[in-house]
């Protein structure tokens, strides 16, 4: 995988669409997955470039925090490509 990986990981379905919607309109991030954890958490997933993927997870984050809790944030710069093999069974 040659992007970046961001995720945003809430306790709403609700606000991951938000969080979701707010990254690809706050940068050039493409989105990968919404994850349905489970107990109402579910992550929003996106990737694109570094400097995108963490402007576009901080935008994320943020909006996602006026409607529920924010469980956790995290950026990949370089995912390794096995990570990428996880991914790809998950757009499948």
């Amino acid at each position: 995988m040659k992007q970046a990986l961001g995720m945003v990981e809430t306790r709403s379905l609700v606000a991951a669409i938000e969080a979701a919607d707010t990254m690809v309109k706050a940068a050039d991030v493409h989105i990968v997955d919404l994850n349905y954890v489970g107990s109402g958490i579910v992550s929003a997933v996106v990737t694109g470039e570094v400097a995108a993927v963490n402007a576009a997870v901080s935008s994320g984050e943020e909006k996602a925090r006026e409607i529920a809790e924010v469980i956790s944030t995290n950026v990949i710069a370089r995912p390794h490509d096995e990570v990428d093999k996880l991914i790809q069974e998950v757009i499948k």
